[in-house]
């Protein structure tokens, strides 16, 4: 990525160039040669087979997520190293040691490879219904006894493929050896299942289908199913770190544990054929995360990557900065309006830090703001665009998913608060400017906006997007003409897509993909373990418990659930094992659907702004160059709207758009007026400096006002006139002093570029 002032031929001064490019992370690769151009046109295949798919062939449903998958798999282990790219390739003793593992498993995966290639050969030109029995069927062994040679030796492959990229470091630029086993067995086991789920028998269809998860769970099923819950976990540790993978192991073990367990965590538990043959299914791997991924993500995610090379994002920054670049604490501002824009198309609340953060947080620090502050409002910024509308990084389209509310509902109930999170972050950024004494950026460091509204028409390919969703269209249909919108504008800008950049766009739509399809198909195995143990209900059966104490205690238990569960998740996983733990038991306690899962979707997605684990603030912190635990207190404080307003959910609905227009427009107006009740608290600035006990009583103002009310807004608005009041007359007008030590206007140029360089590797493994 490059983020630089870049001086055209029209004297037009740009600020964002490439803003919306991810840098690579630690552990991928920057492959070369004939590997650099077939996984490109593999990706670009895995893209255009997605699109069309969703648009016109409509294949079988789980042969479809299936191959989405192990789509991603191959991808991802061609792509992604087991560990940073900078390691040294193993060397020494160890090293000479490679060629056994190598000769074990590449024969183990080349056998089950070939049985694959078989069992089609037999039946697409042979015209056997079934291959012969030595292909799948079990075979009677001395020691193992009655076991699959074929799932034996995959399961062979992918452990030792595993191991070996652990043990063995590999090169930056070509796949290595292990990685080339996996990806083989990847490809291996989608052959098998897509084999079975398209055989051209309806009943040998549902035969297969039916011995999953039971007693008569074939051997070749259960190997295939389990190596392939070994590579889904390998992998997203690679793309997403060791969180989610340790919850789902967590999840796992509790599966196979729960005999052994006291009060309700215990259950029956399952035999190992039963529960890997039950993942990968509907019930699993291929359940909700997964149908949403193969369907919405891959459609908006190749829209993102449309938008990207037409440059409408930067043109988002662009406008951004021109707008509000010359306010005080203008870079604030801008990050504030630029990664609400960027951050609903992006998937993770870390990547938007990145992404847009190495731009705008330098000059944050230029106009004054401390260090650990512009980190802070970048991360709270970027989790902030989670839940805009219309696309709330995806998390919209699973929770229209798991509910089965319209999706245009949805986004229309998630407007207000997603207004109001934005003017809280607005409000604590410029009272922070104010009571520091800062400026903005001058006229000669921001973009002409007169010249740039004169490309006002990129916004069209969002605009048409919102219009064809309210007009009834298919969120796909929507997508896809939105998709083409883009395409279309940007041959009015200098930044023309012909058919090379339609095809790059594919190509980086499919690496873009890698981490969601890892990180869904992972929490599937998670939602999967949750509805065959029944741990849901019991979770809900404890919130009745609970509630029958207090109703509030028991909204805070799941709002604490909730957080820990999205604790150093990307959001769309951290919504959907919430979602299946927490969100049942709100419904229980009388809660409808909406609200329900809205409650959980907001704390899933400001998990990564809570202390302890905050990958969004760690993020911002790395490219801020502050200290992480400050930065990630900061930004709980700037999003501390979030916290409350989900509440207000259960007690005032007008906010999620139910009710009466009136009752809808009081609440607009007296939740926005106690959002900036609550930043001034927090501030500690209101016409002045406040004192602690007019803090105090602001932030109980600020709360009776977003609750929504006659009753508690008769509380609130009195208390705050009277502490405007009293700040008027008295408050203490002197400026806090900026830190020391802030970028020179010289020093724009190299401060907005240098962060490029050293992007934070949000996600590489541990």
């Amino acid at each position: 990525m490059s983020a630089t002032f870049e001086t055209r031929a029209d004297e037009e001064k740009l600020i964002a160039d490439g803003v919306d490019e991810e840098p690579p992370v630690g552990n991928q690769r920057s492959l070369g040669g004939w590997q650099r151009r077939a996984l490109y046109w593999a990706g670009v295949l895995f893209t255009a087979f997605a699109l069309v798919n969703l648009n016109y062939l409509g294949l079988e449903t789980w042969a479809y997520r299936t191959i989405h998958v192990v789509g991603g798999l191959i991808l991802g282990f061609a792509l992604v190293a087991a560990w940073s790219v900078d390691r040294p390739m193993a060397s020494g003793p160890l090293a000479r040691f490679q060629s056994v593992p190598l000769l074990i498993g590449g024969l183990a995966g080349a056998w089950a490879l070939f049985c694959v290639v078989y069992a089609y050969v037999a039946r697409e030109i042979g015209g056997a219904d079934l291959p012969p029995d030595w292909v799948f069927n079990p075979i009677a062994l001395p020691v193992l006894g009655e076991v699959s040679l074929f799932g034996l030796t995959l399961t062979v492959s992918v452990v030792v493929g595993i191991v070996s990229s652990w043990l063995f470091p590999g090169p930056a630029d070509r796949v290595h050896w292990p990685d080339i086993i996996l990806l083989l067995a990847s490809l291996t086991i989608g052959g098998f299942f897509v084999f079975h789920f398209l055989h051209p028998d309806s009943m040998m269809r549902g035969a297969f289908r039916m011995r999953a998860g039971t007693l008569y769970a074939d051997p070749a099923s259960f190997w295939a199913a389990m190596s392939s819950i070994f590579l889904i976990l390998e992998l997203t540790r690679r793309v997403a770190g060791l969180a989610l993978v340790t919850i789902a192991l967590v999840f796992v073990l509790y599966s196979f544990a729960g005999p052994y367990l006291p009060g309700i965590l215990e259950h029956d538990g399952y035999t190992l054929s039963r529960f890997f043959t039950k993942m990968f299914t509907d019930i699993g791997v291929l359940s909700a995360p997964i149908a949403v991924s193969s369907t919405y993500i891959i459609l908006f995610i190749t829209f993102a990557a449309f938008l990207q090379a037409s440059k409408v994002g930067d043109y988002f920054v662009n406008f951004a900065f021109a707008a509000a670049g010359r306010a005080r604490g203008g870079p604030a501002k801008v990050a504030v309006f630029a990664s609400g824009l960027m951050g609903m198309i992006n998937g993770t609340s870390a990547g938007n830090v990145v992404a847009t953060g190495s731009l705008t947080i330098p000059l944050m620090k230029k106009v004054g703001y401390r260090p650990k502050t512009a980190g802070a409002v970048e991360a709270a910024a970027s989790t902030g665009g989670q839940i805009m509308p219309p696309i709330m990084g995806a998390g919209a389209f699973i929770m229209a998913e798991i509910t089965g509310i319209p999706y245009t509902e949805l986004i229309i109930s998630a407007l207000i608060p997603a207004v109001l999170y934005f003017m809280s972050v607005y409000f604590m950024v410029d009272l922070e400017a104010v009571k520091m004494g800062m400026r903005g950026m001058s006229q000669s460091e921001l973009p002409n906006l007169n010249r740039l509204m004169k490309q006002v028409y990129l916004f069209i390919p969002v605009i048409i997007l919102i219009v064809a969703l309210f007009a009834g269209y298919s969120v796909i249909r929507a997508g896809t003409y939105s998709m083409a919108a883009a395409m279309v504008v940007s041959w009015l800008s200098p930044h023309k897509m012909g058919p090379r950049r339609i095809v790059n766009a594919l190509e980086l739509a499919a690496r873009m993909s890698i981490q969601l399809i890892a990180v869904c198909a992972c929490a599937g195995i998670i939602v999967g373990v949750i509805g065959l143990t029944g741990v849901g209900l019991k979770f809900s059966s404890m919130l009745l418990g609970i509630a029958e104490t207090s109703q509030l205690l028991a909204l805070v238990f799941a709002m604490l659930i909730s957080m820990l569960l999205g604790m150093g998740m990307p959001t769309t996983a951290a919504y959907a094992v919430a979602a299946s733990v927490v969100a049942p038991g709100l419904q229980q306690l009388g809660i409808p659907p909406l609200i329900a899962h809205f409650f959980v979707f907001y704390f899933a997605v400001i998990s990564a702004i809570t202390p302890p684990v905050a990958l969004a603030s760690y993020a911002g912190a790395a490219i801020a160059g502050s200290d992480p635990l400050g930065t990630s207190v900061t930004s709980f404080k700037l999003g501390l709207a979030a916290y409350i307003v989900p509440f207000m959910f259960f007690y005032s609905p007008s906010i999620l758009m139910v009710g009466t227009p009136l009752q809808i427009g009081i609440a607009c107006v007296t939740a926005s007026i106690g959002i900036f009740f609550l930043a001034s608290a927090v501030q500690g600035w209101m016409m002045g400096r406040m004192n602690l006990v007019a803090r105090a009583a602001l932030l109980l103002a600020a709360v009776m006002m977003i609750k929504g009310g006659l009753e508690t807004d008769a509380i609130g608005i009195p208390i705050g006139l009277a502490v405007a009041l009293y700040q008027y007359k008295l408050g203490r007008r002197e400026i806090v002093p900026a830190p020391a030590g802030g970028l020179s206007s010289a020093d724009t140029t190299s401060a907005a570029a240098a962060p490029a360089r050293t992007a934070p590797r949000v996600n590489e493994p541990r």
